[in-house]
């Protein structure tokens, strides 16, 4: 009986590991490898959202009843 666990666990493992690349294909044919390549390029690591830092300076300002 253990023995066929195991063997259940493997082709599990198997399938999950067909699953992730499967993905990994799709995902880059989608956004035609151009997200994946910026993320190991590492473009992203430095880049602030000055976004979110402005909407909590308005967020701020209209507390203290100033106009945006």
């Amino acid at each position: 009986m253990a023995e066929s666990a195991k063997t259940v666990a493997e082709r599990a493992e198997e399938r999950l590991e067909a699953v992730a690349e499967n993905v990994r294909q799709r995902f880059d044919r989608v956004t035609r490898g151009g997200f994946t390549d910026k993320v190991r390029e590492g473009r992203f690591m430095d880049q602030v959202d000055h976004g979110v830092d402005r909407a909590r300076d308005d967020e701020r300002r209209r507390k203290q009843g100033g106009s945006t």
